[in-house]
C-alpha cells in the first residue's frame, strides 16, 4: 500500500460525520458502521462543526441527528482519547452535549437505533426530541470499564427519571430496552426496526413548519428554566415576547389563525 493509499485508510478507519442539507432540513449523520459507529476524535471535531454549521445557518430550522448501518454507535473509541480532558469539543464550537457555552439554540432530533451505548445516550439526551426503534439497546456501561460518565448523564437520568432509577443504570451499567426508555422519559417515540430515520424527518418536517423564531423562543425558555430554574425563565418572557411580537412571522401567525390556514413562515 503506498502512503497516500494508507493515509486515506487510516482517515477512513477513523470514521467521519456527514451532512445533508433537505429544505429547512438539516441531517447529521454519524458514520463509521464497521466499527459500530465508534466516536474518535476526528469524529468529535466533525460533529461539532456539523453542530456548529447548522447553528449558523438562518435556513436551517431542525437538525435530524443520525447514524448509518445498523447501530447508532458503541461509545468512544477510548484508545483514542485523554479521559483528564474530558471536553471532546473545540470550546469555539457548539457542544453537540449542550453542556457549556455557546448553547445551541436550535432544535437537534435524534433517530437511534441497535446499539445506543455511553456518548450515544449522552447525545440523545443533549437534544430535544428521540425516536428510537424497538429493538435499540441501551447502556451507560463506563463503569463496567472502570470509568465515570462525563457526557451528561450523570445530571439527565437523575433529572429524567428521578435518584433511583438514574443510579439503577449508572451504578450498574446494566442494559436496558427501548420501553424501559420511554418508561423513563429518555425516549418520546419507539418505531419499529428500520423507521428512525423516516420518522425523525416527519417530525423534524413538523418543527420546521412552526415559526422558527418563536420556536427557538419556546426552546431558549425551557433551556433558561433547566439551568436557571423557574423564577429565570418568567423573568425572560418579557423579553422574548417583546422581541417575538415585532417580527413578520407572529403577524403572519395572526393573520393565519383569522384565515384558518397554515402559516407562511419566514423567519423574520
Amino acid at each position: 500500500m503506498n502512503e497516500v493509499a494508507s493515509i486515506r485508510k487510516k482517515s477512513q478507519d477513523m470514521g467521519r460525520v456527514v451532512t445533508e442539507r433537505k429544505d429547512h432540513i438539516f441531517l447529521i449523520g454519524i458514520d463509521r458502521p464497521d466499527k459500530y459507529n465508534g466516536f474518535t476524535p476526528k469524529m468529535c471535531l466533525e460533529l461539532a462543526q456539523a453542530y456548529t454549521d447548522y447553528e449558523a445557518d438562518a435556513n436551517l430550522r431542525c437538525a435530524v441527528l443520525f447514524a448509518a448501518g445498523n447501530n447508532f454507535t458503541a461509545g468512544l473509541q477510548l484508545s483514542e482519547f485523554d479521559i483528564t480532558q474530558p471536553d471532546f469539543f473545540p470550546k469555539d464550537m457548539i457542544d453537540p452535549l449542550n453542556l457549556r457555552e455557546p448553547f445551541r439554540r436550535k432544535p437537534v432530533i435524534a433517530a437511534v437505533k441497535g446499539i445506543c451505548f455511553t456518548i450515544g445516550i449522552e447525545l440523545m439526551l443533549a437534544a430535544d426530541i428521540v425516536v428510537a426503534e424497538e429493538d435499540t439497546r441501551f447502556g451507560q456501561v463506563e463503569v463496567k470499564r472502570g470509568l465515570m460518565a462525563f457526557g451528561g448523564a450523570t445530571m439527565r437520568f437523575v433529572e429524567r427519571a428521578g435518584w433511583g432509577n438514574a443510579m439503577r443504570f449508572l451504578l450498574t451499567g446494566d442494559e436496558f430496552s427501548a420501553k424501559t426508555a420511554g418508561r423513563l422519559g429518555f425516549v418520546q417515540e419507539i418505531v419499529p426496526k428500520g423507521k428512525c430515520e423516516a420518522r425523525a424527518i416527519e417530525l423534524a418536517q413538523s418543527v420546521a413548519m412552526q415559526a422558527p423564531l418563536a420556536v427557538q423562543a419556546t426552546r431558549e425558555n425551557s433551556a433558561i428554566y433547566e439551568r436557571d430554574g423557574p423564577a429565570a425563565a418568567v423573568h425572560a418572557f418579557e423579553r422574548q415576547l417583546s422581541a417575538i411580537a415585532g417580527t413578520e412571522d407572529f403577524a403572519e401567525g395572526v393573520q393565519s389563525f383569522v384565515e384558518r390556514r397554515d402559516g407562511d413562515f419566514k423567519g423574520r
